[in-house]
């Protein structure tokens, strides 16, 4: 896959992230490969079926959940995203913001063939539930001193 193809690539998952929905999951088949692999801090899985999967409990889980793009670079099949991840709980008031990173290999084909996602789930969800959260930051006090 030459400079051009990759960027086309990158760009048709970017949109494919900055435009998800209900309706659009099955998106996944056109810019990942069959047998993709995906991890993040709460899954590791391989195929679209298993992809398709983490998107549905996402918008279970979740409301109003949305993605925002910040930066990204791509060079000889690899590519690299700052993202955020803005949403809702179910039953709480206020937007809450997950920022992350992602590593991305792209096979040949121009599909995503490795999905990896890079975020502090400790400090980015953990610590913003009530009970846990109180938790979390003693515990985080306590390391640093």
């Amino acid at each position: 896959m030459n400079d051009e193809q990759q960027l086309h690539a990158l760009e048709r998952l970017v949109r494919f992230y900055e435009t998800l929905a209900p309706e659009t999951v099955g998106q996944v088949r056109e810019v990942y490969s069959p047998d993709a692999y995906f991890k993040d801090p709460f899954n590791e899985v391989r195929g679209h079926a298993a992809i398709i999967r983490i998107f549905e409990h996402m918008f279970a889980q979740v409301a109003q959940p949305r993605f925002v793009v910040r930066q990204r670079m791509a060079q000889r099949g690899h590519a690299f995203l700052t993202w955020e991840f803005h949403f809702r709980m179910q039953r709480a008031a206020g937007m809450h913001t997950i920022r992350g990173a992602s590593h991305l290999e792209f096979g040949t084909d121009g599909r995503v063939a490795m999905h990896r996602d890079y975020w502090d789930a400790a400090e980015e969800l953990y610590e913003k539930i009530p009970l846990l959260g109180g938790f979390m930051r003693l515990l985080k006090r306590r390391a640093a001193s």
